[in-house]
């Protein structure tokens, strides 16, 4: 049975209840509620809750550890290993050093808020803090239900920052008029990062994916590549290299232009010479479409400093390397492409996701769309 009391100018209820687990009296108490009938209907749910067991958490039970515990039984080899990695990140570095010392049971709705409107503060990106939120739902989440820990998630109704820039501001890729001069000084740098860069262009996919392609992936005869896992550039000795594209809708063929395929078939025939050449030191395990001379991996780094090389020679301005997939997109509508076409070839969930980050990016796009209308309107003036 709950007891209440006024404190100031509002009420406070108190609930005793036995720990189920610890099997010790324990109270609890909440305030400030502006009359007393405001307190006791919240009084008679949270002793619903009690009573079932929706609430039950020992009460020393720290947030850091609950947070550990939910990433070792909950997320290990459950999730992919670069989302472990990332839900690990957000712990380590924003949550648990933010609220400390605090117990589960203190992580409350305003706190919570705090917590985010701090990481605004700090200059975090929308973005950003959006996937430290998820992080931090998901565990709460599971506090919530299937654990029992806490009787409602603090994270359900944040105010997260609003995205101030428009999705079209967000995208990067190589103008048309500049993409003969960055594959001439891709060229002129490195035959092996002409070829995977050319390829991103060519064909939209991500450099994960790029990078994992096996000989076994790409069929010649029919002009198709098969695209099935990506590339973990961060995976250690011993450790399996690759693993599973971003969604299921990753998995796709793309269908090669004649002028990549036959690049291609003499790209292979150029593996194949330092297949003799390195011989037994040669990586004939990964078999891999884009790697050094001796069949191990590109690495991130090299790429990454590669690209930034070659731009740089191009006289063009400082992209990421996802950039060329974007590229590809905008090349595709350019030429007249339709946005459903579009989707299926990079992989895309749904035709809103594709419709929304490359409708009107380029002016190339825009001007063919006004001129098109122009002429249609005009027909119907005459």
């Amino acid at each position: 049975m709950a007891s209440y009391r006024k404190r100031g100018n509002s009420w406070q209820y108190r609930i005793k209840y036995t720990n189920p687990i610890t099997k010790e009296i324990n109270e609890v108490s909440k305030g400030g509620y502006k009359t007393k009938k405001k307190a006791q209907s919240v009084a008679v749910i949270h002793e619903q809750r009690l009573a079932t067991g929706q609430e039950v958490i020992t009460k020393d039970e720290l947030l850091s550890e609950y947070l550990r515990i939910w990433l070792t039984e909950y997320k290990k080899d459950n999730v992919r290993k670069n989302t472990y990695i990332l839900h690990e990140r957000n712990i380590e570095k924003h949550i648990i050093p933010y609220f400390q010392l605090i117990n589960l049971k203190e992580v409350t709705a305003l706190r919570y808020q705090k917590f985010i409107n701090h990481l605004k503060a700090k200059g975090y990106s929308t973005r950003t803090i959006e996937i430290i939120h998820q992080t931090m739902y998901s565990a709460m989440q599971t506090a919530v239900k299937p654990l029992k820990k806490i009787g409602e998630n603090p994270c359900e109704d944040v105010t997260l920052p609003r995205k101030t820039r428009r999705m079209a501001d967000k995208i990067q890729y190589i103008d048309s008029d500049k993409i003969s001069d960055f594959l001439f000084h891709a060229r002129r740098d490195n035959y092996m990062y002409y070829m995977f860069f050319k390829t991103l262009i060519e064909t939209g996919m991500r450099k994960g994916e790029a990078a994992a392609l096996q000989r076994s992936d790409i069929d010649l005869n029919k002009g198709y590549i098969t695209v099935n896992k990506t590339l973990d550039f961060q995976a250690k000795l011993g450790e399996d290299l690759f693993g599973l594209t971003k969604t299921y809708e990753s998995n796709r063929k793309i269908k090669l232009t004649n002028t990549l395929t036959k690049e291609l078939a003499k790209h292979l025939d150029k593996l194949n010479d330092n297949k003799l050449v390195f011989n037994d030191i040669y990586r004939h395990d990964l078999d891999l479409i884009f790697c050094r001379e001796d069949g191990s991996i590109l690495p991130k780094s090299s790429l990454y400093n590669a690209f930034k090389r070659i731009l740089k020679q191009a006289q063009i301005e400082k992209l990421p390397i996802h950039s060329l997939r974007h590229t590809h997109a905008v090349l595709l509508l350019e030429s007249g492409a339709d946005m459903k076409f579009v989707q299926e070839r990079l992989g895309h969930k749904s035709i809103s996701i594709t419709s929304d980050i490359y409708s009107h990016i380029s002016p190339k796009i825009e001007k063919s769309s006004v001129d098109g209308y122009e002429k249609y309107t005009q027909s119907i003036y005459d």
